[in-house]
């Protein structure tokens, strides 16, 4: 018993204590170990692991770390949205490439804009009404460009009155391998600033509820998907849903896609639109923006 108890009474600074070793800690991870590891978490998490300490903080900056995170083609993004951009470093390290791909960036004469969404790094595409095809839109007798700061791109086409109504596009563009939705931005009526307060001027709106609008998609590949709604809920911005498509991903072919929204029945008119842009995002994403 006696010997059990001089175990307790040897003092912490002793010879026995002091060549015992120290536990190690997590700062003396190897940088190789922390970055295998970082593979797979998600790019957020990797952000906040990287201020634990300077191990941590190398380690988050290895290229094959971010490069899982890049789409698979991202080779081919670059050069379909910053090609013959003398502005874009084309050394810049992989960190760098996805947190630039992570801010919107505009190409096609401003009228697309492309980002990667950062909690997932899958691509996202938004086109504006300048981008689109629209029946009518050089007549301001039917259609007026209208700026706003509730626009991905600063201004809406809104539609006072036509018979006709028709708005399409299509993009040719190097989508990542997965599953996309197309989503037409649009509000019924007409929102303005009146007393620092939000206002829906419903003057030309009129002919939503008499006929739905048709959407349709088509891709090079032969998918193709029709939905058809009514134009409800003055002065809220809906995102419509006009169907899916998968892309191959290939690093070397782009997914072509033709979209529409049409009411072409000319038995009465219709008025009162905003047309903001078209969004094609991840079909994950496609229940958050219903609720919008």
């Amino acid at each position: 018993m006696g010997s059990s108890l001089s175990l307790f009474l040897i003092p912490r600074h002793s010879t026995a204590a002091a060549s015992a070793p120290a536990d190690p800690g997590i700062g003396e991870l190897p940088e190789s170990c922390v970055a295998s590891v970082m593979v797979y978490l998600e790019p957020s998490e990797i952000c906040s692991l990287s201020m634990l300490n300077r191990a941590f903080r190398a380690a988050s900056s290895a290229d094959f770390v971010w490069e899982s995170k890049l789409p698979l083609n991202y080779g081919s993004l670059i050069e379909r949205v910053f090609g013959g951009d003398d502005n874009f470093d084309t050394n810049l390290c992989k960190r760098d490439i996805y947190a630039r791909f992570c801010r919107p960036s505009y190409f096609d004469g401003g009228t697309k804009k492309v980002w990667l969404d950062k909690g997932t790094g899958r691509v996202c595409l938004s086109i504006s009404a300048n981008g689109l095809v629209i029946t009518g839109i050089d007549d301001r007798r039917y259609w007026s460009r209208i700026e706003t700061d509730e626009s991905r791109f600063k201004s809406v086409a809104y539609l006072q009155q036509i018979w006709w109504f028709e708005v399409y596009g299509e993009v040719d563009f190097p989508f990542p391998a997965g599953s996309y939705s197309i989503f037409y931005r649009l509000q019924v009526g007409r929102a303005s600033q009146r007393f620092g307060r939000r206002v829906c001027n419903s003057e030309h709106v009129h002919g939503w509820d008499k006929k739905p609008v048709q959407f349709q998609l088509s891709t090079s590949d032969g998918q193709q998907s029709t939905t058809q709604c009514y134009m409800k809920e003055p002065g809220k911005w809906k995102y419509h849903h006009v169907g899916d498509f998968i892309a191959t991903g290939s690093t070397t072919t782009t997914t072509k896609v033709k979209f529409s929204m049409t009411q072409i029945d000319c038995t009465h008119t219709k008025g009162g639109l905003c047309v903001d842009s078209v969004l094609i995002c991840p079909s994950e994403f496609t229940e958050r923006l219903k609720r919008f």
